[in-house]
């Protein structure tokens, strides 16, 4: 990310540091003034099966989303139905915390559908972002 490496993290390994995250983070809010720094995290359990989160940072709280265990039909969009959801979730108003769990949750579903567009509903998407704690998508 934009030169930056978080100690402890090896992505081809799935392991995820999230202190290294979160300094990273502080580091690139400080160098380019962003409003927020937020990215994706995949864990890979095997090519079909990944743990799927994100964390943000808005220059005063670093927050981890919840966890989400995918079996993958199609990885394709991901990372779009990500961007987008977090960028609906702001539009609406939501904190960066509310936001950034619509996002994930959004992208989750998005994993689930063969295909590059997500072609779930806002209703679909709350109500995972809002159900129970276990991040299991049920599709």
């Amino acid at each position: 990310m934009l030169g930056f490496k978080p100690a402890g993290t090896d992505v081809t390994k799935g392991d995820l540091a999230l202190a290294g995250y979160e300094d990273i983070f502080k580091r690139m809010k400080e160098r380019f003034g962003f409003r927020y720094v937020v990215s994706s995290l995949r864990e890979s359990i095997s090519a079909s099966d990944n743990n799927w989160s994100a964390a943000i940072y808005d220059g005063n709280e670093f927050y981890h989303s919840r966890t989400y265990k995918l079996h993958i039909v199609d990885r394709v969009g991901g990372g779009d139905s990500f961007a987008a959801g977090l960028i609906c979730g702001l539009m609406d108003g939501k904190s960066g915390k509310e936001a950034l769990e619509f996002a994930v949750a959004a992208s989750a579903l998005k994993h689930t559908i063969p295909g590059d567009f997500n072609c779930v509903t806002r209703n679909e998407v709350l109500a995972l972002a809002g159900g129970d704690g276990s991040g299991r998508v049920q599709r």
